[in-house]
């Protein structure tokens, strides 16, 4: 086995910690002073807020506080804002709802938060959320996704016609057209992409301290990178500078997107902090996380194919109607669009695609990035128009996808929607795959099976993925005087194992022992800046990060080499880990050279760079 091979089998870095429980997770911080938040939440889909008594529930032996949205408002804090400024078809600005911390006039999803208890303990919280009396003036609502834009259908927000946030496209509606009135057969498709609820071991929980001196709010949470809240909870919600806003993630038990984005409950637990002058915890409990967690997925879809007299394919045309919710999450008009619409051309030779989609507003719970965010909503509806045209056509679906596929030798190839391929043999997964499953051998498995009167199917798909997420990431690498390496992130970790690959990577560019290095993550204290986890982009942006600030430790390190042995910089080379003198048997290895070059700003080999994340991978 190669000592530091970037590919070689490695033990797994965080595995043992977590198998023996020694993870630590936002809801294992603790505090002796914490107190407990308690949120509650709308029991109706729409309805008009007449008023809302607290008297009895703040009498509650052991309830310190309740917050509404007055209180909120007296303080000026801001709405959750939507990061997205997506344009129209017609050039027009998307609708911008705002979406309150705390329900203000009405609320427009069951799970809608309404008012927050602070209390001693979580038993008392729940008594006085029960002894809270709102008065609710019902409305009619709307949860249907395509039934939201039928006439006469319930107004999630009176201002937005018909419901729709946003009306889109993007593609070549003139070719497409012109392809579509030359095509010899023509498939037509409606799917429905139902919507889904996350359901992450861990649920969300935050525990906020504020500092009355500095005026500085410190916020565990688990998120999927503390970054993006540092900005929008000190920008757009606080309004105070973003130096004011520490935000630390420890362990995190999954997150599919879900946790990517800033929720009403970290606002609420910052504000009670800072009045309260004490530690404010909310955990959610998993039935509150059904209505409160942002959901995915969610489309209706009608669609069409256009094959030529070859069976080849010429065009399709999508227009998809996109469930958004009651508001506007962070990212959520990003996601049916420009995310999921990057891989629609997928595997095959598409010579135009053209696509509209408009995001509805229904009384639902805000929909958002989950599990791929929108190519896997993408990549089923390619897949269920291929499987119906091999049907119509009477055509084994495998062949007609090989039929269709970007051949290798068209490399590097430009999709109609725009996207380069640098690369890629999708026949030759497609043969593995028939190969492995033995596509052939199952008219003889089916016939076996109706012989003992039992049905079997059989299906096939192909998936293409591509990265996004942010342009750049940071790495920093540091010499501890303790013998130890820290390679610090931008980047976070829920379950994926990032730890153990980033090992990997620095231990094969630097040639550091594995248990000699310490991944650091999730804290925008110590790390400046980050680009967080999602969008399939932590190993090839972060890792792009590490490899360039390796290199800029083994330039460092060249020339404390040439002092210390006394050669010429061009003379040194870096090789296993260690400096030579190129010619000779003189060497020093990287860690013995470390520790002779510590000072007071730390260690004159530590390095930290940003990598320009400019191309983006297909994973098929």
């Amino acid at each position: 086995m190669v000592k530091f091979g970037a590919s070689q089998p490695l033990k797994r870095v965080e595995d043992m910690r977590l198998l023996r429980g020694e993870g630590q997770y936002t809801d294992d911080v603790r505090r002796a002073d914490a107190l407990t938040g308690i949120v509650l939440r709308s029991p109706h889909a729409a309805a008009r807020i007449r008023s809302i008594d607290t008297s009895t529930a703040k009498a509650v032996p052991g309830v310190v506080a309740i917050y509404t949205s007055e209180d909120l408002a007296a303080e000026q804090i801001g709405d959750l804002p939507c990061m997205i400024p997506i344009k129209n078809r017609d050039g027009s600005s998307r609708a911008d709802k705002p979406r309150p911390i705390l329900a203000r006039d009405a609320v427009r999803y069951v799970g809608e938060p309404v008012a927050f208890i602070v209390a001693e303990n979580r038993a008392a919280g729940r008594d006085a959320a029960d002894a809270i009396m709102v008065e609710y003036d019902m409305g009619d609502s709307v949860t249907d996704t395509a039934g939201s834009v039928a006439p006469g259908a319930a107004q999630v927000w009176d201002d937005v016609p018909a419901n729709v946030a946003f009306d889109w496209e993007t593609g070549d509606t003139a070719k497409a057209d012109d392809l579509f009135s030359q095509a010899a057969h023509v498939t037509k498709l409606r799917i429905v992409n139902n919507r889904v609820v996350v359901n992450s071991i861990e649920p969300r929980a935050a525990l906020a301290d504020y500092d009355a001196g500095s005026e500085k709010f410190t916020l565990t949470t688990n998120t999927q990178g503390g970054w993006f809240l540092k900005d929008v909870l000190s920008q757009a919600v606080f309004h105070v500078d973003a130096a004011k806003f520490r935000v630390i993630t420890p362990d995190v038990g999954g997150g599919f997107g879900m946790k990517l984005f800033v929720y009403p409950e970290q606002v609420l637990t910052c504000f009670a902090a800072r009045k309260l002058g004490r530690s404010v915890k909310w955990t959610s409990e998993r039935s509150e996380a059904f209505l409160s967690d942002t959901q995915g997925r969610d489309h209706v879809t009608e669609a069409q194919l256009a094959l030529d007299a070859d069976n080849r394919i010429l065009a399709m045309r999508v227009d998809d109607i996109a469930n958004m919710g009651a508001y506007l999450s962070n990212f959520a008009p990003f996601i049916p669009t420009l995310a999921g619409t990057k891989v629609l051309a997928s595997v095959y030779g598409f010579q135009a695609i053209h696509v509209r989609v408009r995001g509805v507003f229904t009384n639902t719970v805000p929909v958002d990035a989950y599990r791929g965010a929108g190519r896997p909503e993408s990549n089923y509806l390619v897949e269920r128009l291929i499987d119906a045209a091999a049907r119509e056509l009477r055509m084994d679906p495998a062949e007609f996808r090989r039929l269709n596929m970007v051949p290798t030798s068209a490399m590097p190839f430009k999709t109609a929607m725009g996207q380069l391929y640098d690369s890629g043999d999708f026949q030759q997964v497609l043969d593995h795959a028939l190969k492995t499953i033995d596509w052939q051998g199952f008219p003889a498995r089916k016939r076996a099976s109706e012989a003992q009167g039992k049905r079997r199917g059989i299906g096939l798909a192909y998936y293409l993925e591509a990265t996004g997420g942010g342009p750049t990431e940071r790495a920093e690498i540091r010499f501890g005087r303790d013998g130890f390496v820290d390679v610090f992130v931008g980047t976070q970790s829920t379950g994926q194992g990032h730890e153990t690959a980033y090992v990997q990577l620095t231990a094969a560019q630097l040639g550091i022992p594995a248990e000699k290095i310490r991944i650091r993550q999730g804290d925008t204290d110590t790390i400046p800046m980050g680009g967080g986890t999602g969008g399939a982009r932590s190993l090839y942006s972060e890792g792009q990060a590490i490899l360039i600030t390796a290199d800029s430790v083994v330039d460092k390190g060249k020339k404390a080499a040439a002092d210390a042995l006394e050669a010429a910089v061009a003379d040194i080379q870096f090789e296993d880990g260690a400096f030579k003198i190129v010619g000779t048997d003189r060497q020093i290895d990287i860690m013995t050279l470390a520790g002779t070059l510590h000072g007071d700003a730390g260690n004159a080999l530590d390095a930290a760079e940003i990598a320009k994340i400019e191309i983006h991978t297909f994973p098929n």
